[in-house]
């Protein structure tokens, strides 16, 4: 439980964020309303204390609600709804990758304390978010991609505790997307939209918009509908200054 505050308080940060109308673009991209947004973040925040028992004996297993079932039936709808094949691909590929990393990260660079001096400037704790949300962009480059890379590849460390526990024969507990995972979880997935989100849309400023051919019409539409709203704001915006004045 003591893992929990970090991702409620992101949690909360975005639910703010999306009912300030802050986030349409985001939402746009992960073909989310922003009712649907509030009503995903407010389900994950109180799904956080909710464990529900998968396997019981050796290795007791459980799925915590708001840090796994729901994020990884997010990541799923939002693959369903991909563009493109080539879009799948490159969002699995790219949660291999990041799973492989933050694998990497856990049993390699910081398997016992003291950690290295060159890691321990930071919690370890930001450690994972924060490579899981840089590689899962790098790989999957687009929104959606690094969205559901980063959910799904931090979410793979429990899936392969589980394993090793197998492998190993001793006994132990693994709850999927519970305790610190949910922090972490919820962090790389920030971490990796943010990224693609400013990445994306300075790259967009310089070409003097978003990329239209080959790109299926349904994201077309979404695109529009996201620049649409941004233009309604500006006009708000721009008529309340004038009142002002």
């Amino acid at each position: 439980m003591a893992g929990y505050p970090l991702g409620v308080i992101t949690l909360v940060i975005v639910f703010l964020l999306i009912y300030f109308g802050l986030a349409h673009r985001v939402l746009d991209r992960l073909y989310l309303s922003d009712r649907a947004g509030l009503a995903l973040v407010a389900a994950m925040i109180a799904g956080s204390f909710i464990n529900i028992p998968l396997l019981s004996g050796p290795i007791t297993t459980s799925i915590n609600v708001g840090g796994g079932l729901i994020p990884i039936g997010l990541a799923v709808y939002v693959l369903y709804r991909a563009g493109t094949a080539k879009e799948v691909w490159r969002a699995l590929a790219a949660a291999a990758v990041t799973a492989a990393a933050v694998f990497f990260l856990n049993s390699v660079l910081m398997p016992t304390e003291p950690w290295n001096f060159a890691l321990n400037i930071l919690d370890p704790l930001y450690y994972y978010p924060l490579v899981a949300g840089i590689v899962a962009y790098l790989v999957g480059r687009s929104r959606r991609a690094a969205f559901i890379a980063a959910i799904l590849g931090i979410l793979a460390l429990d899936v392969i505790d589980f394993f090793r526990l197998l492998a190993a024969g001793v006994r132990g507990t693994v709850a999927i997307g519970g305790g610190g995972i949910f922090d972490i979880t919820i962090l790389a997935g920030v971490v990796a939209v943010l990224l693609a989100e400013l990445v994306g849309e300075a790259r967009e400023r310089l070409q003097g918009g978003p990329e239209a051919e080959g790109r299926p019409r349904s994201l077309l539409a979404s695109l529009k509908i996201g620049q649409a709203r941004k233009l309604l704001n500006e006009d708000a915006d721009k008529k309340r200054g004038g009142q002002d004045e």
